[in-house]
C-alpha cells in the first residue's frame, strides 16, 4: 500500500511540475493526488476510524494556512481596486539604468515582505510597462525583480507562502525569523545587483505617452487610505498573534475585517453599481482561488505521507546519507528551482518533528531562507517566475541565459552568510 501512495504521489508530483508542457492545471492535479493517497491509505488500514482522525487533524493544520492566504490575498485585491500602489510607483522617476534597477529592486524586497511575492511581482512589472519601452530590457528588469521579490518573502512571516507555513506550524517564531533572515535574504539580492553595477550602463526611454488608464473615481484620499489601512493591518498580524497567542488566521480576519469596512464607508454614499469594484465581495471574486486549492491539494498528499511515516524514513536516511543538515537544506533549496517549494517544505516540516528541533531551530530559519530564494534560479521555480512570465512571455530558455547564474550567485551568498551567522 505504502508503495503504491508514493508512486502515485511521485506521478501527481510529475505532471505538476510539467504542467505546462501537458496543459493540465497543477490546481486539479494536487487535488487528485491528495485524494487518491487519502483513499488508498483508507483501503489498506484496518482502521478506518484512525484514518479518519488523521485527516482531520491534517485538514485543521491546512484550514489555518488556507483561511490565512483567503484574507491576505483580499486585503491586497482591495488595495489593488482603490490604485493603493500608486502610492509608491508614483514617486519613481529616474531614467538612468542603474540607479533604477536598484529602486526597483529594494522596493521590491520590502514590499514583498509586507504583502507576497507573487503580489509584488505583480505590481512592478505593472511599473515597469510604464516606465521602460524596449521590451528586451523590461524583460530583465523583470527578471531581477522575481529574485528582489523572492528573496523579501523569505525572511518575512507574511511575504512567501513557505515561510508563512513554519510560521503557522510553529516552527519559527516572526521576530526571530526576520532578525535572522533579513541580512541573507539582502545579501542574495545585493549581490547580484552589485554585480550587474559594473555591466550596466546608459539611460532608459520611458514608453510613449498614452491615455491614463486609471480610474477618475477614485479620489486621493480614498487612495491613499486603503493603501496606508491595508499595509498597517497586515503588519499588524504578527503583532496579534504575539499578543492573543492567537493562530495568525485570526489577525488576518481581523485585518481583512476592518480593511473591509473602512472601504464600506468610503463608498456608502455611492449606489450601488458605482461601489461594486470597490467591494471586498467584488476582490473576493478576483483572488486566485486555485492557488489557494494547490496548496490544500499538495498538502492533503504530503499528509498521508506523514501519516504512513515515510518523511521520518526519509529523513533518516538523508541523515545517515548526508549526515550535515545545513547541506540537506541546501539541496532542497536547490531542488525548490525545479519543484514546487511549498510540497518540499511541506514534506520537510513532516521528516523533522518540533520535538527534536524546536521552534527557531536553525534548520527552520535555514529552510525557510533556502526554500524562498532557491526558486529564483529557474522561472518555473517560484510563483512569481510563473506569474512574470506569462505577464512578459518570457521563455524558459532566456532566463536560464540572463537571471539564472545571478539568482544563484546571489541563493549561495545568502546561504554562506547565515552559515557564518
Amino acid at each position: 500500500m505504502i508503495t503504491t501512495i508514493i508512486a502515485i504521489f511521485i506521478i501527481g508530483y510529475i505532471f505538476i511540475t510539467i504542467e505546462h508542457s501537458i496543459h493540465i492545471n497543477k490546481t486539479a492535479t494536487a487535488l487528485l493526488t491528495g485524494v487518491f493517497c487519502w483513499s488508498l491509505y483508507a483501503f489498506g488500514s484496518v482502521d478506518s476510524h484512525h484514518v479518519g482522525e488523521e485527516l482531520s487533524h491534517h485538514l485543521a493544520s491546512i484550514a489555518e494556512i488556507a483561511f490565512f492566504l483567503l484574507g491576505a490575498m483580499t486585503i491586497v485585491e482591495l488595495i489593488d481596486a482603490h490604485q493603493g500602489f500608486g502610492v509608491i510607483t508614483e514617486r519613481i522617476h529616474t531614467k538612468d539604468t542603474r540607479t533604477l534597477l536598484w529602486i526597483i529592486s529594494i522596493l521590491t524586497f520590502f514590499l514583498s515582505a509586507v504583502l507576497d511575492n507573487l503580489t509584488t511581482s505583480i505590481v512592478m512589472v505593472s511599473l515597469l510597462r510604464k516606465i521602460i519601452r524596449d521590451t528586451d530590457m523590461r524583460r530583465f528588469f523583470a527578471g531581477i525583480v522575481i529574485i528582489a521579490a523572492n528573496a523579501g518573502g523569505a525572511w518575512s512571516p507574511l511575504g512567501d507562502v513557505t515561510t508563512t507555513m513554519l510560521w503557522i506550524g510553529g516552527q519559527v517564531s516572526a521576530v526571530n525569523i526576520m532578525k535572522m533572515l533579513i541580512l541573507p535574504s539582502l545579501v542574495s539580492l545585493i549581490v547580484p545587483l552589485v554585480y550587474l553595477s559594473f555591466r550596466l550602463k546608459g539611460s532608459l526611454e520611458p514608453p510613449k505617452p498614452r491615455k491614463k488608464d486609471i480610474d477618475e473615481t477614485i479620489t486621493t484620499f480614498e487612495r491613499n487610505t486603503m493603501f496606508f489601512t491595508g499595509i498597517g493591518m497586515l503588519l499588524f498580524v504578527p503583532i496579534f498573534k504575539t499578543v492573543t497567542h492567537l493562530p495568525p488566521y485570526m489577525g488576518v480576519l481581523l485585518a481583512l475585517g476592518t480593511v473591509w469596512v473602512v472601504s464600506e464607508i468610503l463608498h456608502s454614499k455611492k449606489d450601488e453599481e458605482d461601489r461594486k469594484p470597490f467591494t471586498a465581495a467584488h476582490a473576493l471574486s478576483k483572488i486566485d482561488t486555485s492557488s489557494i486549492l494547490f496548496f490544500m491539494g499538495i498538502l492533503l498528499a504530503i499528509g498521508v505521507l506523514e501519516a504512513t511515516h515515510t518523511l521520518s524514513g526519509l529523513a533518516a536516511w538523508m541523515n545517515d546519507t548526508i549526515g550535515n543538515l545545513d547541506a540537506i537544506v541546501f539541496i532542497i533549496g536547490i531542488a525548490s528551482a525545479v519543484i514546487d517549494n511549498v510540497p518540499l517544505v511541506a514534506a520537510s516540516m513532516g521528516m523533522y518533528d518540533l520535538a527534536t528541533y524546536p521552534q527557531d531551530h536553525r534548520i527552520w530559519e535555514f529552510l525557510a531562507y533556502c526554500a524562498g530564494t532557491g526558486g529564483s534560479m529557474l522561472i518555473i521555480g517560484s510563483a512569481a517566475g510563473v506569474a512574470v512570465m506569462g505577464m512578459e512571455n518570457i521563455s524558459f530558455f532566456w532566463y536560464l541565459k540572463r537571471i539564472s547564474l545571478l539568482a544563484l550567485l546571489g541563493y549561495v551568498a545568502g546561504a554562506l552568510v547565515y552559515v557564518v551567522m
